[in-house]
């Protein structure tokens, strides 16, 4: 049964839409956001001579968040006390990006720190059928297989999306433990994808649990945190939440009828363009936010959280139900909307709480910090496309200006300082971020010279990568 949302609480919405726009668009290049406005400071790493520590790595990925869906970036009527919390104890990204505009590209992007039109598997936009060309190679280094080189625990539990079985799979990949599914999108109680097929796994074997998902995940992974380590580990949760269908923690009724559907044979019924509301998103993302609350509580309980560094991202922009403001564009889209995602790194002795830090900072960057922490190194045959932000977070040295990448089949763009060129529908554009975050006042004409460099920048790299194949 779906629920709508009382016309008080409508009404609510559109007055403190305008509020918490305002305290959304003060993050993007300043210290202060929504929760954390009275207390967060620009950016400082810690002071410290020592060297660090290998630690735990600890990724949660959600899934299809928008970029102001929690308290801490400003959302207006999200509440999200864990992850606000979460944010207050370390440090708040207000440009971070996601390597892609959907799902698989990123989560290739992540895993193996290379553009995804690196591997064939970085191609479709997103995998959606099983077959033996699209999925992470086994042969390819992944941040589980190089960090499982130096004596790291590995696991992973929610959605892999990054190839189908019999072909790929995470064990395939470097991780020792996987619990999850396989495809992109799936019922949060039946557990059938958009295909129509079950897709629920321990490893590489079907199981069966009928919970609400998001509960399952959060148990597997407490009780991996919760387990002794003789060695440090990383420890990838790859929550679906809050991706179609919309359902919540009390939507077992929308299941059946959604799995009823597809079980008769209709086509598209996961995507559930006809279900949905602003109040159900609303329950999948608090439900989120508690599991996240409770994964962070077993560190605590474990005496773990000082040796784990932590980091909460959205994998890419939201979709019809998420809260943007003020960027533009959504899931899919080259605008800032669509790649632009909650970031937040927490690290307790080794990095000060409560900062913000306006640094644009990338997917594939992060996949190299994790290496670097871990001692581990990537391999020359297959060099990285991010850069380790080691030296930036823990010793006080700036990026420097580079280039930041996005292709997509049916957009492009390229970040260089606070400019970016677009093209989106065979036009290209240039924006300013830092004066025009919203991307409204194109500039392509009035700095042309900027344009062609940008857009000559943007074709060198996507020269060194795979071309799309034909459609159809």
């Amino acid at each position: 049964m779906e629920r709508t949302r009382p016309a008080a609480s409508l009404t609510r919405r559109r007055f403190t839409g305008l509020a918490g726009a305002v305290t959304a668009g003060a993050a993007i290049g300043t210290r202060t956001s929504g929760a954390n406005a009275a207390v967060e400071q620009p950016f400082a790493p810690m002071a410290s001579g020592r060297s660090l520590r290998q630690p735990n790595i600890l990724v949660i990925l959600a899934d299809d968040l928008g970029w102001a869906d929690l308290g801490s970036y400003g959302s207006p009527d999200i509440r999200t006390p864990y992850l606000d919390r979460l944010a207050r104890s370390g440090v708040r990204y207000t440009q971070g990006y996601a390597a892609s505009a959907v799902c698989s590209p990123n989560r290739v992007a992540l895993y193996t720190g290379r553009h995804p039109g690196r591997i064939p598997g970085g191609l479709p936009e997103p995998i959606g059928e099983p077959n033996e060309r699209d999925g992470i190679p086994p042969e390819h280094p992944t941040l589980a297989s190089l960090i499982k080189a130096q004596g790291y625990d590995t696991a992973m539990f929610g959605k892999w999306h990054g190839g189908y079985l019999p072909w790929f799979g995470p064990q395939k990949c470097g991780w020792d433990e996987f619990y999850g599914n396989y495809s992109g999108g799936l019922d949060y109680f039946s557990k059938y994808n958009h295909n129509g097929d079950y897709d629920l796994y321990d490893g590489e074997d079907e199981t069966r649990d009928p919970r609400y998902y998001t509960d399952i995940i959060t148990e597997k992974a407490v009780g991996f945190i919760g387990r002794r380590h003789n060695k440090p580990w990383l420890l990838n949760i790859n929550f679906t939440t809050p991706h179609w269908p919309w359902e919540g923690p009390r939507d077992k009724a929308v299941s059946d009828e959604l799995t009823e559907r597809m079980q008769a044979g209709e086509e598209g019924v996961l995507f559930h363009n006809d279900g949905g509301s602003l109040d159900t998103y609303r329950e999948m993302v608090e439900s989120l936010d508690r599991s996240i609350g409770r994964v962070v509580n077993t560190l605590r309980r474990t005496g773990q959280l000082r040796d784990t560094i932590i980091l909460f991202a959205g994998d890419n922009g939201g979709e019809r139900f998420s809260y943007q403001w003020p960027l533009s564009g959504n899931k899919g889209s080259v605008s800032e909307g669509g790649i632009r995602v909650p970031m937040i790194l927490s690290w307790p002795g080794e990095i000060a709480p409560r900062q913000v830090d306006d640094t644009p900072v990338y997917t594939t960057d992060w996949t190299a910090t994790f290496l670097e922490l871990a001692r581990a190194e990537p391999d020359p045959e297959y060099p990285l496309d991010g850069v380790s932000l080691v030296e930036h977070v823990f010793r006080r040295r700036g990026l420097g200006e580079r280039d930041m990448f996005w292709r997509m089949r049916d957009g492009r763009a390229l970040r260089r300082g606070d400019l970016k060129y677009v093209r989106i529908d065979g036009t290209d554009h240039l924006y300013d971020l830092a004066a025009d975050v919203r991307e409204q006042a194109d500039l392509a004409t009035r700095r042309s010279a900027d344009l062609a460099s940008l857009r000559q920048a943007w074709e060198s790299v996507d020269a060194s990568l795979l071309t799309y194949p034909e459609i159809g």
